[in-house]
């Protein structure tokens, strides 16, 4: 919060008003990350439509971030090409750049990420491969602790979570091996993951987002000829229960390395590689009823590789 002090004339009051934002209501804010190439933070209003918003910087340009939006904080973990164990914050209540907020012990690559108000998970990744979770507790500072490992390993997946449970979704292993395989965890507990079902089509560098009752996953590509093979595929499951995933619909066009973030009952899917060009779309779904995505609007500039958080209490839940 600012703190101006001292006797203020009626115009400076409002010149500081301005300067002041809480540009959004609390559980309604999505933020989409760096990407390849592009040091950005944006945001929009998830139950409105319209073009995204600059919100600031990363701490550096870092791609295919996956993290966790709780009501006040979104952490994003970097996990491109190479790794990285950075963990990057933001504070919802005003825009502003990222903050360094601790590192994984694991030099995540292609991960998957969801959490609750509470903590922050992140799982899988590798060159090729990997079963390891870790998580942070989203309060405080400090590094990734072991959590656990998945039930297959693999990179290029993506995450969605409920209030109490976490799904990893799809993946990559090598080569022209791609996973249909959904993991869940016990986001309060610490544990090995364990067998949820199956998407509908095995697709890796897909997105994935949630409200309280469901988690969806849009688009993806199954083998290596990105331009050619991306999906626009929208899946859906019931977290509370197990069981593969039903066809919920699609986006607006062919698409993978997008981000996705939710509120109570909205989805969104922005930028990423469509029909084989760097994206700058944004499109949204009413989660409660299936359907295809319709236009939201743009994201500040182009990007894939991206993700997303939302504001929304236990990820969507609010």
């Amino acid at each position: 919060m600012p703190n101006y002090q001292g006797v203020w004339s009626l115009s400076t009051q409002m010149q500081n008003a301005s300067a002041w934002p809480v540009p959004f209501p609390s559980g309604d804010l999505g933020l989409f990350t760096s990407a390849t190439a592009s040091a950005v933070l944006d945001f929009i209003t998830i139950s409105s439509t319209g073009n995204a918003t600059d919100f600031g910087d990363p701490t550096a340009a870092k791609a295919d971030s996956q993290g966790n939006g709780n009501s006040t904080r979104g952490i994003t973990n970097y996990g491109g090409t190479g790794g990285t164990t950075t963990i990057d914050y933001v504070e919802f209540a005003s825009t502003g750049n990222a903050a360094d907020f601790g590192d994984t012990a694991t030099a995540f690559q292609y991960s998957g990420g969801c959490g609750n108000n509470t903590r922050g998970v992140f799982a899988g990744g590798g060159a090729t491969s990997d079963n390891i979770i870790e998580y942070v507790t989203m309060a405080s500072l400090g590094n990734g602790t072991d959590f656990g490992n998945l039930s297959q390993a693999r990179a290029r997946i993506t995450g969605a979570s409920s209030a109490t449970r976490g799904l990893f979704a799809g993946g990559w292993g090598g080569g022209a091996t791609f996973y249909d395989t959904i993991d869940y965890i016990t986001i309060g507990s610490t544990g090995n993951a364990s067998d949820f079902g199956n998407l509908t089509l095995a697709r890796s560098f897909l997105a994935g987002c949630a409200s309280a009752t469901r988690a969806l996953f849009g688009g993806g590509y199954n083998d290596n000829a990105v331009g050619t093979n991306q999906r626009d595929i929208i899946d859906y499951v019931t977290i509370s229960s197990t069981g593969n995933a039903t066809d919920f619909g699609d986006l607006t066009s062919i698409s993978s390395r997008e981000g996705a973030t939710s509120n109570a009952t909205r989805a969104v899917f922005g930028g990423g590689e469509r029909s084989g060009a760097t994206s700058n779309v944004i499109d949204y779904v009413t989660i409660a009823s299936t359907g295809n995505a319709t236009d939201f609007g743009d994201l500040t500039t182009a990007r894939k590789g991206l993700g997303a958080v939302g504001s929304a209490t236990a990820s969507g839940a609010a």
